[in-house]
């Protein structure tokens, strides 16, 4: 076990804080600390600092660190879930679900393109996210 203080990790930390953590935390957190120092100074020898102007996507580059494997992998299992809880839906719902929140569609162009009421499309859209709830909660 190692202590760490959680004044050197927060800034909102106006007194020392010293807490145990385990080894692999503590040598998590001082690679952390190690891959931003290094991230900076690329910044900063690089001459990074470019006009927001550009759009060429360096900019986007520079002020965004790419993502972590793990958090590729917990984007793709949400997606994953997210796709199998749309297809657990009746076909109407999930349908109307889709339309509205993928493809990007307003409720009252589902529906005059399925030719019925918007309230109709409104009510399956909220009981289709309802059971979508419904049914992730159930595969926690």
């Amino acid at each position: 076990m190692k202590k760490i203080n959680l004044r050197d990790l927060y800034p909102f930390y106006h007194n020392d804080l010293f807490v145990e953590v385990s080894d692999e935390v503590a040598a998590a957190l001082a690679e952390a600390e190690r891959m931003e120092r290094n991230y900076i100074r690329r910044v900063y020898w690089n001459k990074a600092y470019f006009s927001l102007d550009a759009g060429d996507g360096i900019e986007h580059e520079a002020l965004f660190v790419a993502l972590s494997p793990c958090e590729l992998y917990e984007r793709k299992v949400t997606a994953q879930e997210l796709r199998a809880a749309l297809n657990a839906l009746p076909d109407t719902q999930g349908r109307r679900v889709y339309a509205h929140y993928i493809l990007g569609m307003s409720k009252s162009e589902i529906a005059r393109a399925e030719r019925v009421h918007e309230k109709t499309v409104r009510t399956s859209i909220e009981r289709g996210l309802r059971n979508m709830e419904i049914f992730l909660k159930n595969r926690i």
